[in-house]
């Protein structure tokens, strides 16, 4: 064969295999993105701030993922994603416990929690109610909830008080502090990093009982995320890379609470930035609060307030804590 003595032909084929080269390595290095939706548990708060974070600023996108982030529909996100409608949902250990415990269990696994620890208490404007031994003779307006009087009975007779002293309401809307204000009730349940912050800027001040104060068992994780058990072992690449990017938003919300809040108010413009700002700040010490990552679970802690659900009827049977979560897929 003779030797091309054309070597502007030469150049030419060289030049089409490099181009064919670099759109081959495109392709392989731009994979398809995945569309996965992150259920919520209740209107956009601090709690979330960074899984908005995380959408914000691209840390999904640089997974592969397409995050819409949508408040609950209809049923418990606990249901939704068991059910298929998401992917991914925020929900509470309750949640999941009544969940996986009831007569036609709902296959749902918690991945990581938002908290290390329960922020929620007992709130009252009277300044004479300082324990739960004085909620003898009040009334405690609440949301109905099935374990509101199992927590109330095993906080008062903890205080040595008799629960059967206390009067126990629904709330019709919600709303704690106007029927603490307007005298239609003594006392309720809060969250001290928004309620809390809240009332506060309205200018009341609240006595607080932090519930994790109150029983060993009711320090538990809330909230936390879950996913559905067949995602879990049918798609465990995808779990790892939603909860990398989901933790370096967290990360920078323990980081820099105020930009942080910021980037929530673009989500959630209802809310006052200063609302927002403080409440990032007061959460920002829970996000990891001395566990070696976020996100990671203690089997203890759900054993305790699973048996605390046992012991006061609100669940039929017990359910040991690796069933209900796993460490598995947490960045390092």
């Amino acid at each position: 064969m003779k030797k091309s003595n054309k070597p502007w032909k030469r150049a030419l084929i060289a030049a089409l295999m490099a181009a064919i080269t670099l759109i081959m390595g495109c392709a392989q290095a731009a994979p398809e993105s995945k569309t996965v939706r992150v259920i919520l548990d209740y209107l956009p708060n601090t709690n979330h701030t960074g899984l908005y974070v995380a959408l914000k600023k691209g840390y999904y996108k640089e997974e592969g993922l397409e995050v819409e982030i949508v408040q609950p529909s209809e049923g418990t996100s606990a249901t939704l994603v068991a059910t298929g409608k998401g992917e991914f949902g925020v929900a509470y250990q309750e949640d999941v416990t009544y969940a996986r415990t009831a007569d036609e269990p709902l296959p749902v696994k918690a991945i990581a929690t938002i908290l290390q620890h329960n922020d929620s208490g007992f709130a009252a404007i009277d300044p004479s109610i300082k324990s739960p031994k004085d909620f003898e003779g009040k009334v405690y307006g609440g949301w109905g909830a099935p374990g509101e009087s199992a927590v109330l009975k095993a906080c008062m007779e903890a205080a040595g008080a008799d629960f059967e002293k206390l009067t126990v309401m629904t709330l019709q809307n919600g709303d704690l502090l106007a029927a603490m204000q307007a005298g239609e009730v003594d006392l309720g349940w809060i969250f001290e990093g928004w309620d809390g912050l809240f009332a506060k800027q309205q200018g009341l001040t609240l006595g607080y009982m932090p519930l994790r104060e109150l029983h060993e068992a009711l320090d538990y994780y809330t909230p936390i995320l879950i996913a559905s058990e067949s995602l879990v072992s049918d798609d465990p690449e995808l779990v790892r890379s939603f909860l990398k990017a989901t933790a370096r938003g967290y990360k920078e919300c323990v980081d820099d609470p105020e930009g942080s809040a910021a980037i929530l108010a673009e989500y959630a413009p209802e809310y006052e930035l200063d609302l927002l700002v403080e409440s990032q700040k007061h959460l920002a010490g829970n996000l990891v609060g001395g566990a070696p990552r976020w996100g990671e679970m203690k089997p203890e802690v759900w054993d305790a307030y699973t048996g605390f659900m046992a012991e006061n009827g609100l669940i039929d049977k017990p359910m040991p804590a690796n069933e209900a979560f796993t460490n598995e897929f947490l960045p390092a």
